[in-house]
């Protein structure tokens, strides 16, 4: 017990030492509950990325405990000594504390959680991992008209959720509103092209088309607005040089609607060159 008792309070004499030793000794457990989380798994699942993010987190805010608990009576000398000077740490720390609260809104709201599809401003990606500080996202190319992961992973601090409007785009994970533009440069009457080309567009979607109806209608009740359904849309705008601007939307799993695009926008030109060439 004595020797206990000497070690005991050599540690608390020597906080620094100790600091570092509860530091290490957290850091190592949290690698292990983490690599134990993720096995050998190629790609991680949203269960997995968010039992990640719980250990890391969680760690770090018992980190931040246990050092506030050794280091009490120093942080309660060191907060007077700084009273005269506190407007001047809340100013420096703007975008720390803006960063927190932002964090705060995120998990008061829900917003979004991992595995989430989000638009920030014009970022585009999946939520892989979020903190108190910053969330980190793997980057979608959504603003060309794809739907793959473009391989960069961006790191937003929390404070970007007071400048720009979060939008949750977790419902075209597994389908899309997928637009298509073709512009036609001669002048001629296309609505003729239209009924052969909605029956070629209704065959190439024939596969899906049942569950794509079940999956808008349970969109539609979880935002309780009528969308457009899940039949193909066409329909033509002029241009400014008098060019036509053919517009179809078609509401497909995601990861198919680039090979839909091209499929439609061959049938389209097969059947222009047919009747106007």
């Amino acid at each position: 017990m004595d020797n206990i008792a000497l070690i005991v309070d050599f540690f608390l004499e020597h906080k620094l030492l100790l600091t570092v030793l509860i530091i290490m000794l957290i850091s190592v457990i949290k690698r292990f509950i983490i690599s134990s989380i993720r096995g050998d798994v190629a790609f991680l699942s949203d269960v997995q990325r968010k039992w990640m993010s719980r250990t890391k987190n969680g760690t770090f805010i018992l980190i931040l405990v246990i050092l506030f608990m050794l280091w009490q009576s120093e942080v309660s000398k060191f907060a007077l000594s700084v009273t005269a000077i506190a407007i001047a740490i809340v100013i420096a720390s703007k975008e720390i504390i803006l960063c927190f609260t932002g964090s705060i809104q995120r998990a008061s709201s829900r917003s979004f959680v991992i595995g989430d599809w989000i638009e920030v401003g014009k970022i585009y990606g999946e939520v892989i991992e979020h903190n108190l500080m910053a969330t980190v996202i793997q980057e979608i190319d959504l603003d060309q008209g794809q739907y793959h992961y473009t391989g960069k992973t961006a790191t937003l601090p929390n404070s970007m959720f007071f400048t720009y409007a979060v939008k949750n785009l977790n419902f075209m994970k597994r389908y899309v509103y997928h637009n298509i533009t073709i512009t036609v440069v001669q002048f001629v009457n296309l609505y003729t092209l239209f009924p052969a080309l909605t029956r070629q567009i209704e065959q190439h979607c024939e596969d899906f088309i049942e569950v794509a109806k079940r999956y808008n209608g349970v969109i539609e009740k979880h935002a309780g607005v009528d969308l457009p359904g899940s039949e193909p849309h066409i329909h033509i705008t002029s241009g400014i040089n008098g060019e036509q601007n053919v517009h179809i939307m078609i509401f497909c799993p995601t990861e198919r609607a680039i090979h839909l695009e091209q499929l439609i926008r061959e049938d389209f030109m097969i059947a222009y060159h047919e009747n106007f060439s």
